[in-house]
């Protein structure tokens, strides 16, 4: 099926089953081609609560499509591959995490946004690598377990006077984002910026000119004066970052930077997921509405 034939059935679909889809930044070009919103995971975790159609089919990874059903518990939630899943997010485990807790009683948990739910329930408050630093400032404790991305705590636990103990986690395509790919990348392209995710090791982001989540990185290379970047972040970003500044020129590191896990949303599977209403994702009561409190207070 071309772009074209693809897109006219999506739009068909859509109206048919009062849909409106949501996709991250990492998916395919096409699904982000046929998307009613295109965020990063704060961008969509507002946008769940706000949707007027009666079901939402989330074309992310398992975890985000938990929150747009704890948001909006009663809409129906699809996600055309129920395998999507998040390495980042398998890293952390409930019961070590209860351990910790019970050990750092003192403590506040802040869990990155890409936990499951039963992490969630777990935390004080829910970060997205867009105000991850803001909540750490704010939290009410010198204290703090930062579950479960290592480097996403190490880079803003260097702007805080607190206590952070770091989780020994860390998202697989981001930690492949080396130094020397970045210095690679960068041979032949002087002039360009590097402007990377606070996902990378840290060596990487010490020496990046910008800093930032997936929609400050898109921000960035619209408003910056400059024409070339070295994009130290998942791929599928460059879709966004071309329609922000099409006059600009991205360059990513090699090996290139890929997440498998949300590229398994394919044109085939959203249609199959709107025709037949499939894999409708689902949170029990009690892990959701604990879960529902945390993710309320990063948004206050």
């Amino acid at each position: 099926m071309n772009i074209q034939d693809f897109k006219k059935e999506v739009n068909r679909l859509k109206k048919e089953k009062d849909a409106f889809i949501i996709a991250h930044y990492y998916q395919r070009y096409e699904i982000q081609e046929v998307a009613d919103f295109i965020g990063d995971s704060l961008e969509l975790s507002r946008m769940a609560e706000r949707i007027e159609q009666s079901t939402i089919v989330f074309c992310g990874v398992y975890f985000m499509a938990e929150i747009a059903k704890i948001l909006a518990p009663h809409k129906k939630v699809l996600i055309p591959y129920r395998n999507a899943g998040c390495l980042l997010a398998d890293m952390a485990e409930v019961r070590e995490l209860r351990e910790l807790k019970e050990r750092m009683p003192q403590a506040k948990v802040v869990a990155y946004v890409n936990t499951y739910a039963d992490i969630k329930a777990e935390a004080d408050i829910i970060c997205t690598s867009a105000n991850a630093g803001e909540i750490i400032k704010k939290m009410d404790s010198d204290e703090i377990i930062f579950v479960p991305d290592k480097n996403l705590g190490s880079y803003h636990s260097q702007f805080v006077d607190k206590k952070i103990l770091l989780w020994n986690g860390y998202c697989p395509v981001h930690e492949r984002i080396t130094l020397k790919a970045i210095e690679r990348a960068k041979r032949g392209n002087e002039d360009a910026l590097v402007i990377v995710h606070p996902e990378c090791p840290p060596e990487v982001t010490r020496s990046a000119d910008f800093v930032g989540s997936t929609s400050q990185l898109v921000r960035f290379v619209k408003e910056s004066p400059a024409k070339k970047f070295v994009v130290g972040t998942e791929e599928g970003t460059l879709y966004k970052m071309r329609e922000a500044a099409p006059d600009k020129e991205f360059i990513l590191p090699d090996p290139i930077p890929r997440c498998d896990q949300m590229k398994m949303i394919t044109p085939e599977r959203l249609i199959k997921a709107l025709k037949e209403e499939i894999y409708e994702v689902s949170v029990d009561e009690e892990t959701a509405e604990r879960a529902r409190l945390a993710i309320e207070r990063m948004l206050e």
